[in-house]
């Protein structure tokens, strides 16, 4: 048994090879109650992004308003200190999401190795076995089905809680200000569904794809004539289009978001510039919103990213249940 650095997780084996119904299953499968445990963490790390918006709202104001440089030491020393528990806590959930996909990654190439092997010996009569079909499954598609257990969970928990705690925070101290500039993120939602289900049927087409290309490339040697003749030429320009085709929309998207995200500090200025010069609030809630959106866009972007990396996933998970 070889020495690890951090020891897998010890998988309990379900008693047969079939495989789980659902993505959510099998995410729960490969993890169990861990991913209670995680997700309380990527909480209490989600917590923590409202205290400093809070803390950058008094040293404007009170502080630097009052010119009070012994409560300014105090509140600097306040958002360090917040600064590294979130930081502390951010990397130890990182490193617990790591571990959890890195074992159900291990054990899924060792159960579906175990698959094609009996397959091979011909004691399993489901399935055609042909080996490049084989080496895109347990290579490829078992990495990126496998990597998406330990954010499964945790990685919409952590960036809901975010969403949620900067959002309340900045409805509470100025609701004008933050209600108009949150139109600018609710398009972003919408957009993202409508996107990515055409974007999951290029990756269906293209998982099918790069299998036939993987069962080519192992019947290359074996086929007569020149490879001009052969199905390559024609599998790579499906690929290539298919490829074209996911930027296209992905980058729209993505282009589409980042306007939308820009926007809504502008809408800050505008509004809360207005608000201050006819006395309504302080320059302090400015310069705390404007912080504010900063750190609601990231998990705004990641949650797009986890729908996109879930929708694959997903995706990944029909289609390798299919060749087992």
């Amino acid at each position: 048994m070889p020495e690890f650095l951090i020891p897998p997780r010890k998988i309990p084996r379900s008693g047969d090879d079939t495989p789980a119904a659902t993505l959510l299953r099998y995410v729960w499968r490969m993890s169990g109650w861990h991913q209670v445990t995680i997700c309380l963490l990527a909480v209490l790390t989600a917590g923590l992004t409202a205290v400093p918006l809070e803390l950058q709202r008094r040293i404007v104001d009170r502080v630097i308003g009052n010119e009070d440089l012994n409560l300014l030491w105090l509140f600097a020393g306040l958002y360090l200190a917040v600064l590294l528990m979130q930081g502390l806590t951010k990397y130890v959930l990182r490193m617990y999401q790591g571990w959890l996909s890195e074992s159900a990654i291990r054990y899924n190439r060792a159960h579906l190795s175990r698959i094609y092997e009996c397959r091979q010996a011909g004691a399993e009569p489901k399935g055609n076995g042909e080996a490049g079909e084989a080496v895109s499954v347990i290579g490829q598609e078992v990495d990126k089905l496998g990597g998406f257990v330990g954010e499964g969970l945790s990685q919409p928990c952590t960036n809901l809680a975010m969403l949620l705690a900067v959002g309340g925070y900045m409805i509470a101290v100025e609701p004008l200000v933050a209600l108009v500039s949150l139109v600018f993120i609710l398009p972003q939602i919408v957009l993202v569904p409508l996107f990515q289900r055409r974007i999951n049927r290029l990756i269906a087409t293209r998982v099918r794809m790069m299998r036939a290309l993987g069962d080519s490339l192992t019947a290359l040697p074996e086929t007569e004539g020149s490879l001009e003749d052969s199905d390559l030429p024609g599998q790579l320009d499906g690929i290539y289009d298919n490829r074209l085709h996911s930027f296209l929309l992905k980058f729209g998207l993505k282009a589409a978001n980042n306007l939308l995200s820009a926007l809504a500090p502008l809408s800050v200025l505008l509004i809360g510039g207005f608000m201050v010069i006819q006395g309504q609030t302080t320059i302090g809630v400015v310069v705390a919103f404007i912080s504010g959106f900063d750190r609601l866009s990231a998990p705004l972007r990641e949650l797009v990213a986890y729908y996109r990396v879930a929708a694959q996933a997903n995706v990944q998970h029909r289609m390798i249940a299919r060749w087992m």
